[in-house]
């Protein structure tokens, strides 16, 4: 599988870092850490040629807006190992810029991801996953509840992760140009052609 990610900047990875590392003392809970870097997962895949993947990335980065996005709140996805994460709140911006990344990586990729699709897209920063149970998830909700999770993020760039033995590592890293978009994303006069 390959990841097409934000990473998130020093600081914000470091806010981040500190609730992981915090679950991980009180709770054992390590298994997010198998991606060492703060990120938004755009979109996933498990096919396309790593460099169909950079070319895509390469001219999106160059012609994309930095964008802010906001957090808020903690947030479980269910199941016999829930997810435990920080919502980021969709936006015209946020959901423009998604909406065109995946149209065009589906140009290259034939199995994305089904749950990064832009109807079912619910962007996160995750912070606990893989090792987890719901009793445990439960208590590092209880040991969370009291921290403000509303946040202003920057997205300043494109990245590649892709699996090296347990590991999900940067592959490639792509800065998006450009201020902070104003009322829209510009992304590309037309489909990146390969």
């Amino acid at each position: 599988m390959v990841a097409i990610v934000s990473l998130l900047n020093a600081q914000d990875s470091d806010k981040v870092n500190q609730l992981i590392f915090s679950l991980e003392r009180e709770f054992g809970l390590k298994g997010v850490q198998m991606t060492p870097y703060p990120h938004l997962t755009l979109v996933t895949v498990n096919d396309g040629s790593l460099p169909n993947l950079k070319e895509i990335l390469g001219k999106t980065s160059g012609v994309c807006c930095r964008l802010k996005v906001t957090t808020t709140g903690l947030g479980i996805f269910t199941g016999e190992k829930p997810i435990l994460y920080i919502p980021i709140l969709r936006t015209a911006d946020l959901n423009h810029f998604h909406a065109q990344l995946h149209r065009e990586v589906s140009l290259v990729c034939q199995e994305v991801g089904p749950l990064y699709h832009p109807n079912l897209w619910m962007p996160h920063l995750s912070l606990a996953l893989g090792d987890t149970t719901p009793e445990v998830v439960a208590q590092a909700l209880l040991f969370l509840s009291r921290e403000n999770f509303n946040w202003q993020v920057e997205l300043d760039n494109l990245a590649l992760l892709t699996k090296h033995g347990d590991l999900f590592l940067k592959d490639d890293v792509f800065p998006l140009v450009g201020e902070e978009a104003k009322a829209s994303v510009p992304f590309s006069a037309g489909k990146v052609r390969l």
